[in-house]
């Protein structure tokens, strides 16, 4: 009798029709922020990932005010921040953490204004934390065309995106276009918060950018090891997110990151070869 009663418990989110809509978008969302999660940390552009998502809120507000989509603002902006930190980088002698971190302040708060002054059905709440159990039938399109184009390119360039993350130089050397791959790595990166901004929202989307790619990155030296651990762990964790945060009635978006942080964590101490607390001490000389 209790282990029916304890059934019944766990299936019970998916009695609501809302709640099957937001554990299958964030199990999308997730896989494909967890695949180019590789990238971004085998890269490190885990601060180019923070400031691309928050650089789209003003397209994202643009986009709502004027009735167009809402990818399609959030992406012109997101490409726009990254051509704007390219050009004031190569224009000037300051380093490119300091220009992303202006950047970025500087689109957001734009983003900010434009939220208190157009005139539109936006709840800030819901942008910057995300919506996904009151996701629409709209999004959900423009969330699914999104995670169909970023797995399709990360496939196909996959080789050539791997040597470009592991070695720009070499890259170049053997003739890859490294320009073409780096613009095309960041207008995905672009696109990959637009997706993440519908199920954790603008301000916790960095968080499914790097941290399944880190998780993973701890437990293997393998790439495609990486890719999957990075992707089931990132599924995992908005599946799972999304469970805690119906029956704990707290933030989908907040329960999703601090799953995917406990996975971190718990590669951190217990990996295999790169745990802390399984690693060999080492002996006296």
């Amino acid at each position: 009798m209790e282990w029916w009663v304890l059934m019944d418990w766990v299936l019970e989110p998916l009695r609501h029709e809302f709640m099957v809509r937001a554990l299958c978008i964030s199990a999308l969302v997730g896989s494909v922020c967890g695949l180019l999660s590789c990238y971004m940390t085998l890269k490190g552009w885990a601060l180019m990932g923070d400031a691309v998502s928050h650089a789209v809120l003003p397209g994202v507000v643009l986009a709502y005010a004027l009735g167009l989509p809402f990818s399609l603002g959030a992406f012109v902006f997101g490409v726009g921040s990254v051509a704007t930190i390219g050009f004031v980088q190569q224009k000037s002698r300051i380093k490119e953490d300091t220009v992303i971190g202006l950047v970025f302040t500087g689109f957001f708060a734009l983003g900010l204004v434009l939220v208190s002054n157009v005139r539109s059905n936006i709840d800030l709440f819901h942008i910057l934390f995300g919506n996904v159990l009151g996701i629409s039938n709209a999004d959900i399109h423009q969330t699914l065309l999104i995670s169909i184009v970023v797995f399709a390119v990360l496939l196909l360039f996959r080789r050539d995106l791997l040597m470009f993350c592991f070695d720009p130089t070499h890259a170049r050397s053997i003739g890859i276009n490294t320009g073409f791959l780096h613009y095309l790595l960041l207008s995905i990166l672009s696109l990959a918060a637009v997706a993440g901004l519908q199920t954790v929202g603008i301000i916790l989307v960095v968080a499914m950018l790097v941290t399944p790619g880190a998780t993973a990155y701890l437990l293997t030296d393998r790439f495609d090891r990486m890719t999957l651990l990075a992707v089931a762990s990132s599924v995992i964790s908005s599946v799972f997110g999304v469970f805690i945060s119906y029956w704990s009635d707290r933030s989908p978006a907040g329960c999703i990151v601090l799953v995917q942080t406990g996975l971190f964590v718990l590669a951190f101490l217990f990996a295999p070869h790169h745990g802390i607390l399984r690693r060999q001490p080492s002996l006296p000389g």
